[in-house]
């Protein structure tokens, strides 16, 4: 039985340490916050995921990152846009980088301009923390 308890159990019932880091999105709803984000970009590195909430490849790959997010939280911001909600502020997004739009897409952006972009499967944990460094 323990066979299974091992395979099936969390982890903190494993006795390991739960992840310190964890996902929080900072929803980006307007021109303004994009201005501020450019600002922010000056003291650290602003990630910009936008997502297409009907598209289940976009699903798929917030989900993985979710999943395996372990970028420290001081290490950069992490900001969240509904393509579907809030078109206008992703051909701005578009205009002010200099790239072209796509979905899913991530960014990353230091001060005050895009350093790393990507879409679809190749938006992983991985490439983001490669991007920060």
């Amino acid at each position: 039985m323990s066979f299974f308890k091992n395979i099936f159990s969390n982890s903190s019932e494993k006795g390991e340490n739960a992840p310190k880091d964890t996902l929080t999105w900072i929803p980006l709803q307007s021109e303004d916050q994009l201005n501020e984000v450019v600002e922010k970009s000056k003291d650290k590195p602003v990630v910009i995921f936008k997502h297409s909430t009907t598209c289940s490849i976009s699903g798929m790959v917030k989900n993985r990152l979710e999943r395996s997010w372990d970028i420290p939280t001081e290490t950069s911001e992490v900001y969240y846009l509904d393509l579907l909600s809030y078109r206008s502020i992703s051909n701005k997004i578009a205009e002010v980088f200099g790239v072209i739009h796509e979905s899913p897409q991530v960014l990353v952006i230091k001060d005050g301009k895009s350093v790393f972009d990507t879409s679809h499967y190749g938006i992983t944990t991985d490439a983001i923390k490669e991007s920060l460094a």
